[in-house]
């Protein structure tokens, strides 16, 4: 293969490398997975897989360029190639193969290969899918078909999903098609936006992260005759900015990252723009980027994912200060690019109501970071699962940095998990989830943040170092000081201008005794509510009208089993309140036991 000067200086660095292990004849067969069904910038055109395989990388090497698939069978791309098409495909194939072996210089391009040679299992696979996986595996072995100057892509998404002895032979190279890298989606953004200055492409192309170079083009570009015109969008963004500040300036700008979308696309898209724009022109434009990329990921991930966007710092957070200096260091860290000082995973663990969901996402508002939760994975994934998520990993990697949430992480990486009825999917997909957590080039890109009240039912192995390196416990405020704390932020949070006096707080919470901050939440709403309806009571005199009126849940037995869950699991005794940072450990587990055989018999 010897693409000429200018070809070679822009290939993408996937492409550079299949080159060079072909002609250093490490192999001649490349599996090419992940990012597959993606356009690539070369020069200044853009191209899909096939058109940049069969069009460009092999154009001046090849005389012969065939296409296998399910579909339509065996097809002649470029060049002579006579085969009876009347046959099956191993039929067809078998045919190939004569010619291969007849001439020189073919390259055999086989996209969607999972529909040839599945990776279930032997016995879910049919008689002739076996055999086809067995042809292209003989074929990556035989040396005079090597020595003929042949080359075969075989394309697929994701490993998991293809013919897995082929991914064990030694003269298969698989080779990894990243999600678009920053340079890569400033020169895109730079090619399809040619009015825009250099600094805004370069702010553009940094908010697309995540996206592919496909997606970044539906959003920078019209497509067909029938899209609406950048005129056509201006006017109606104007119409929908109206007396907004700046409307005409921002319906410009709007314009040209609304390309390709409908009507009532860009009315849903705009109208939450009109409030006041950021001192910064361009802020409510990236804004405006932020929405369209958020929409274009979840569409792309199939509902799996879904964007979190906390609005409260940990400066709305009451109640745990040796928590909150704990995740304010965390964040310091995260935002400074300090990977050394960056875990790779948070797991929050304590009883229901203690706060973790919402001290977890302030935190997440804290460190700057974008974040996205994985939704009930195990059940969406069936038949498609490695394919999904491979799908969903790479698209986290490229938005990093950004933090993954897991909610009751103990439903979705529970021990024994995957057993039964499901042909050790789940199993699988938890496997590839601990193998990406562990991946150390992600320390500082992907935060996993999970949370869960039962860390008992999680496989050991997720809370090792390397995972999940800070557990943080939560408990249910000791003192009445703490419980004030709690309602006094709950009161800033809901009505910044009912203000009650500090002492009068702590004089209600003293009887509190075992709220959580869930009840706490609960009561001071109440109060709120009773001020409503009373406008002449003092909000001291409201909450304690909610205090004699709310009940809290009574389930003691099982708040103290996962009390003593988070004592055991936690990383620092310095997380701990007083009454257990200096237990020993022996008495920790003796009291564990105890609240264990109380909570669930056992």
């Amino acid at each position: 293969m010897n693409p000429t000067a200018n070809t070679k200086a822009s290939l993408p660095a996937w492409a550079r490398l299949v080159r060079e292990k072909y002609l250093a004849g490490e192999a001649s067969t490349f599996v090419l997975y992940r990012n597959v069904f993606d356009i690539f910038l070369v020069g200044n055109e853009l191209l899909d897989l096939k058109a940049f395989l069969t069009g460009v990388f092999v154009a001046e090497t090849k005389t012969t360029v065939v296409e296998v698939s399910s579909e339509f069978g065996v097809q002649c791309l470029k060049g002579k190639l006579e085969i009876d098409q009347s046959g099956d495909l191993l039929a067809q194939l078998h045919s190939l193969e004569r010619h291969l072996r007849a001439s020189h210089g073919t390259a055999v391009f086989v996209p969607y290969a999972d529909t040839l040679m599945p990776g279930e299992d032997t016995g879910y696979v049919s008689g002739e899918d076996r055999k086809i996986g067995t042809l292209f595996h003989r074929w990556s072995l035989d040396r005079t078909l090597s020595a003929s100057d042949n080359i075969t892509f075989i394309v697929v998404e994701a490993l998991g999903s293809l013919n897995q002895s082929l991914l064990s032979n030694p003269k298969v190279v698989a080779i990894e098609i990243p999600m678009p890298e920053l340079e890569t989606r400033t020169q895109v953004v730079r090619l399809l936006s040619s009015k825009l200055s250099e600094r805004q492409v370069n702010l553009y192309a940094l908010r697309m992260a995540g996206l592919r170079a496909v997606q970044i083009e539906s959003l920078l570009r019209a497509s067909g005759d029938q899209a609406m015109s950048e005129p056509e969008r201006e006017k109606l963004i104007a119409q929908l900015l109206g007396d907004a500040p700046d409307a005409p300036q921002r319906a410009k700008r709007f314009a040209g990252i609304t390309a390709g979308m409908t009507a009532d696309e860009i009315v849903k898209l705009v109208e939450p723009t009109k409030t006041v724009p950021s001192d910064d022109p361009e802020e409510d434009v990236l804004r405006l980027i932020q929405a369209r990329k958020r929409e274009l990921i979840e569409k792309e991930c199939a509902g799996l994912i879904e964007f979190v966007e906390p609005k409260l710092g940990l400066a709305s957070v009451g109640g745990v200060d040796h928590i909150t200096a704990e995740l304010m260091g965390i964040a310091r860290a995260l935002r400074a690019g300090d990977t050394k000082l960056t875990p790779m995973g948070l797991l929050a663990v304590g009883p229901m109501g203690a706060g973790k969901t919402f001290v977890l996402k302030a935190f997440l508002k804290e460190a700057g970071l974008s974040a996205v939760a994985l939704k009930n994975f195990r059940s969406k994934w069936v038949g498609s699962t490695e394919r999904n998520l491979e799908r969903v990993l790479a698209t986290v990697k490229a938005m990093g940095p950004i933090a993954v949430l897991i909610d009751e992480g103990d439903r979705s990486f529970g021990n024994g998990g995957g057993e039964g009825g499901d042909d050790g999917t789940s199993s699988r997909v938890i496997a590839r989830l601990k193998e990406f957590m562990s991946d150390t080039e992600n320390r500082g890109v992907v935060l996993f943040v999970m949370l869960t009240n039962r860390p008992d039912k999680l496989d050991t192995d997720i809370k090792r170092p390397g995972r999940l390196d800070r557990k943080i416990p939560f408990f249910y405020a000791d003192t009445a000081k703490d419980r004030a704390s709690v309602a006094a932020a709950v009161l800033r949070r809901y009505d910044n201008a009912v203000v009650c006096d500090v002492a009068e707080l702590e004089a209600l919470c003293e009887s509190l005794d075992g709220y959580s901050n869930a009840d706490l939440e609960a009561l001071v709403l109440l109060g709120l509510e009773y001020l409503g309806r009373e406008p002449t009571l003092t909000i001291a005199q409201a909450l304690d009208k909610a205090k004699a009126d709310f009940m809290p849940p009574q389930e003691r037995d099982m708040i103290d089993f996962m009390e003593m869950l988070a004592v055991s699991e936690t990383s620092r005794r310095s997380l701990l309140p007083a009454r257990y940072s200096a237990m020993p450990l022996d008495e920790i587990q003796e009291k564990l036991r105890d609240a264990r055989r109380r909570a669930l018999g056992r």
